[in-house]
Order: C-alpha cells, then sequence, then structure tokens
C-alpha cells in the first residue's frame, strides 16, 4: 500500500519509556546520573486502580527483575523485597514533559506532547542544518545529538525518524528493543509499510480494549488487518483501527499541535563553548538583531514582538519576550528592550553552566511603510516617545503603560479611557478642538469619579446654585455660567441597568475666592423628580 504524504514531511518521534522514575533518579541522583553510570535501586511509581495499587511506572533495574506495569504492588513486593516505590506524581510528570519539548524547541519550533510520555518534533526542513560530512540529510546526525544529550540529561529515550506522525510514534514505542527504550531507527521515505507491518495492533494507538478484541479473533499484527476487507473490519471493531492505519500509512492527515507559536522570523547562534555573561548576551543579542533586521527590511514589516530563547547546556530554557508600540526592526531598540528585560529579570534568570544555544525571533510583525522625514522634528518626538513606551514597557509590562484614548461617548465620565499606551495609534488621538486651540476648555481636564454629593441652595428649582457645601466646607457662589444640559444615552445599545437614566444639568460657577467648580443637578424638577440631587463633577483651574 503507497503513501500519499509528501515525502518532504519528516516528524521525530521521542518516546521516554521511564519518564517517572527518570524524574525520580535525577532528583535523588543528579542529572548526569545515567551518562556517568550510576548504581540505582530497583524502582516503581504506583497507581491506584479501582481501589489497589499498581505499579505504573518501571525502571530498568525493574523490568529486568520481571516485574511489568500494572501488576499489582502486592505482589511485586512479594518477589522484590528491595523494591523501591513512590506514587505516581502525574502533574510533575507532564511539567517535566513539557520542559523537555522547551528543550527540543532548540531542533524544530514544531515541537508537540505525545500522549503523557513523548513528544512529537517536525524536522521537515531542518535536519540538514545538522548534516555531517557521511550524512547527506542530516537525520542521521540530528538523531544522535539529540538521544545524546537527552541521555547526558538522565533520560531513556526511543526515537524514530518516519515520514508521519504514527509511523514514527509506532516505530519507537514498538521497533526492535522499544521495551526497553532503545530504538534510534531512521524509517526511509516512502517505505512506511514495510517497517510497520511487523509490529502489533497496539502499536496503531487504537486502545487496550480495541487490541484485546482483535486479538482473540488472531488477529494480533498490524500485517494481520493490512489488505483485509474495511467493511467487516468496521462494523465489527469500529473506525479506529482502519483510520490510524492509513494515518499512519499516509493515506490519511495527521496533523499535529504544536505547543508554542511559531515566529514569523528565527535567528539563532549555537556555541561549542557555553557563553554566561550578560555582555556575552548582550552581543548575541545585537548579531542576530541585525540579522533579523535585514529580513524584516526585505519584507517590507518591523517586528511587534520578539522573543529571546536561552538553551542552558543542561536543557533548562528561558525564554523573554518584549513587545513593542509600533513596528520595530532597528537592532538598536531592539538590544535595548531585552537590556531592559534582563535587568529586570537579573535575580529570576539563572545561568547556571552557561547557554550552548541563543536564539531570537519575531513573534509577529506589521506592515512598516517608508516615511519621509520631518524636518520640524515631529517624527523625532513620535519617535522618543515610542522608544520611552517600550523601554518602560520591557521592565514593568506594556500592559502597565498607558495613555488617554478619546472615547466618542456621551456622558463627560465616558469621554475617555485609559488604555496600554503601545494598543494606540497617534491619530486616534483627537481630542476636541477647544483643547488644541488655544482657547480656555468649557470642561475640567480632570474629572471626579464617581462624582461627589453636595448640598446645594438655588433660588430657583431649575436655576444655578447659590451656595453649596462639598466636605463639610461651604463655598459661596460669585459667579455661574450654565446650564449645559445632557440627557441620558438613551439611544445607545449599552444603555441599561447600571447607567444614569436622568437628565444632567451642569454649571461652570466660582466662588469668591476664584475657585471654579463644575457641578451639575441630576432630575427635571416635577418631570423626573421632585427632589433633584446636586453633584460635584470636576474643579477647573
Amino acid at each position: 500500500m503507497c503513501a500519499a504524504v509528501s515525502p518532504r514531511q519528516r516528524i521525530l518521534s521521542l518516546w521516554f519509556p521511564e519518564l517517572s522514575t527518570d524524574r525520580i533518579e535525577r532528583r535523588e541522583a543528579g542529572r548526569s546520573w545515567r551518562s556517568r553510570g550510576a548504581d540505582v535501586p530497583p524502582r516503581a511509581v504506583t497507581r491506584k486502580v479501582k481501589g489497589a495499587e499498581r505499579l505504573a511506572g518501571l525502571n530498568a533495574p525493574a523490568r529486568a527483575l520481571g516485574l511489568a506495569r500494572d501488576e499489582p504492588l502486592a505482589d511485586a513486593r512479594a518477589r522484590i523485597l528491595k523494591l523501591v516505590t513512590e506514587p505516581c506524581d502525574e502533574a510533575a510528570d507532564a511539567a517535566l514533559l513539557a520542559a523537555l519539548a522547551d528543550w527540543c524547541d532548540r531542533y524544530t519550533p514544531l515541537v508537540a506532547i505525545d500522549g503523557s510520555d513523548g513528544l512529537f518534533l517536525d524536522i521537515t526542513g531542518c535536519a540538514h542544518l545538522f548534516a555531517g560530512p557521511q550524512d547527506n540529510a542530516g537525520e542521521a546526525s540530528l538523531l544522535a545529538d539529540c538521544r545524546a544529550r537527552l541521555t547526558a540529561q538522565g533520560f531513556a529515550v526511543s526515537a524514530a525518524i518516519a515520514d508521519t506522525p504514527g509511523l514514527a510514534s509506532a516505530v519507537a514505542r514498538f521497533g526492535s528493543g522499544g521495551k526497553d527504550g532503545n530504538v534510534a531507527a531512521i524509517v526511509p521515505p516512502a517505505q512506511g509499510g514495510d517497517w510497520l507491518k511487523p509490529l502489533p495492533l497496539a502499536a496503531l494507538r487504537i486502545g487496550n480494549e480495541t487490541v484485546a478484541m482483535l486479538e482473540r479473533v488472531g488477529l494480533k499484527r498490524i500485517e494481520d488487518i493490512v489488505g483485509r476487507p474495511r467493511a467487516p473490519l468496521a462494523a465489527r471493531f469500529g473506525t479506529l483501527p482502519i483510520r490510524r492505519l492509513d494515518q499512519a500509512l499516509g493515506i490519511e492527515g495527521e496533523p499535529i499541535s504544536p505547543r508554542l507559536a511559531t515566529p514569523a522570523l528565527i535567528a539563532e547562534r549555537r556555541f561549542f563553548e557555553p557563553v554566561s555573561r550578560e555582555e556575552d548576551v548582550r552581543s548575541v543579542i545585537a548579531a542576530l538583531a541585525g540579522h533579523l533586521a535585514e529580513a524584516l527590511e526585505r519584507r517590507g514589516e518591523g517586528g511587534r514582538a520578539f522573543e529571546l530563547a536561552l538553551f542552558r547546556v543542561d536543557g533548562a530554557v528561558s525564554r523573554v519576550v518584549v513587545g513593542t508600540s509600533r513596528p520595530l526592526r532597528a537592532p538598536r531598540r531592539v538590544l535595548g528592550l531585552f537590556a531592559e528585560k534582563l535587568a529586570s529579570l537579573r535575580d529570576e534568570l539563572d545561568v547556571g553552566y552557561g547557554f550552548d544555544l541563543i536564539r531570537l525571533g519575531v513573534l509577529e510583525a506589521q506592515r512598516e511603510d517608508a516615511t519621509q522625514i520631518d524636518l520640524q522634528g515631529a517624527d523625532a518626538l513620535e519617535s522618543d516617545l515610542a522608544d520611552l513606551i517600550d523601554r518602560l514597557g520591557a521592565r514593568l509590562g506594556l500592559a502597565r503603560i498607558a495613555r488617554f484614548l478619546p472615547c466618542d461617548r456621551h456622558l463627560p465620565e465616558t469621554r475617555q479611557a485609559l488604555v496600554p499606551a503601545a494598543t494606540v495609534r497617534n491619530d486616534a488621538l483627537v481630542w476636541q478642538a477647544e483643547a488644541t486651540s488655544g482657547e480656555p476648555p468649557t470642561r475640567p481636564l480632570r474629572l471626579i469619579n464617581p462624582p461627589e454629593p453636595v448640598e446645594a441652595v438655588a433660588m430657583v428649582p431649575e436655576g444655578p446654585p447659590l451656595r453649596f457645601r462639598w466636605r463639610k466646607s461651604l463655598y459661596e457662589v460669585a459667579a455661574s455660567e450654565g446650564p449645559e444640559r445632557i440627557a441620558p444615552p438613551w439611544w445607545s445599545a449599552e444603555y441599561g441597568p447600571g447607567q444614569p437614566d436622568l437628565t444632567r444639568d451642569y454649571f461652570r460657577v466660582e466662588d469668591g475666592a476664584g475657585r471654579r467648580f463644575w457641578l451639575y443637578r441630576e432630575g427635571l424638577y416635577e418631570f423626573e423628580t421632585h427632589s433633584p440631587r446636586w453633584y460635584l463633577q470636576g474643579l477647573s483651574g
């Protein structure tokens, strides 16, 4: 049966058969325990199944003594007195697998989780970067490098490269030596059928119950169902075995879902000797930003979000993300943003034994058209403001740097809003004409929100106030102007519960000492209420 998937697609499957026990050994004997041949006891992790403790994970010494997964813990202890056990910690295992996925990002940005103990890496177009003199395709060198580094970090790993995720996972988990995590296989393009047929049906990821049903009728290997009539198989055992077979052979597609968003552009540098000094890291960032600037310029774009990935020698990965208020590609400014961010993270960022890979990526890019220089210096002022916003955002977070945005709303307290400064375009900052024409504003620049109630006395119910008491102080009105009537926004879709429902009459008043206030009376006398209330909403200069 031929595969329909393009041979250009190549998937690397990594299976960690001892993930749970490796986590414990790394904690107790150090991360390099496996590479230095440390002597470890037979160990198992247990899980309660239907009220009974069973073995959920085993290390190699425990398997060598004849123990198997799902075996009752009581039986295992009766046979192996020196067995060391620990309850299963699924959250810790999941966190460790996620950390491994972050580390595998050094090979490809397309890394997905495969169950609770495996990873998928889409290495299409990446393997040639690792090609050696005897490995033109680079897949063998990439596979050897990956397994060697993971073993040095204390993990047992089984790996296979194939055209599809299903085929790669089947070979990695059930190929020669797969039970012990010793597989290191490369399936040549378009030869998946020959590798897949000898494997057990469990390699198709169809579940233990379906495998047991197929084995009861004498179907034990994948070659037993290849070529058989599909309708009877689907009617008796469901469509899952057929679909998984087609996915493994490439007849049906099986996309993987990467954990992290793929950067639009990437520049990286690998080191034979790890770097650890902050000055060296900054110089590398500047060089990588220069490479990205050239690529962004060719595309006519600028970056809006940049990510710095620092791969530590011991496998830990640190990621630092900065955003910008407008499209950016100048290497000096990109370096400045990361310098601010790294300075704020100096106590949290653990350099360890140094970084052997530093990567800079553009997570988001926008169109940046060339503009003519403004000889009056307006462009320089705008650039300086954007630079200030970016630097403050890199240290404090862009969401914490806000500016006022004018809103086309009816009520005074809703005519502006505080929004993240990086999200506001300058052409959106259009305020009232009187605020930019040099004329004194008719409304206060700063409002009291919420308005504070006052006690006011007026000559007539709808007239201006003669005196009012605010915060226990009495003010005599010497001059007043108004009213400016503002009705509730009954026409707005936002009008409803919690919104003001009475008409407001605003007055600008001045007391004998020259202090100016902005008050309003809420409610039309005898039309909306019999006892209008007064509020102070702003102070004028």
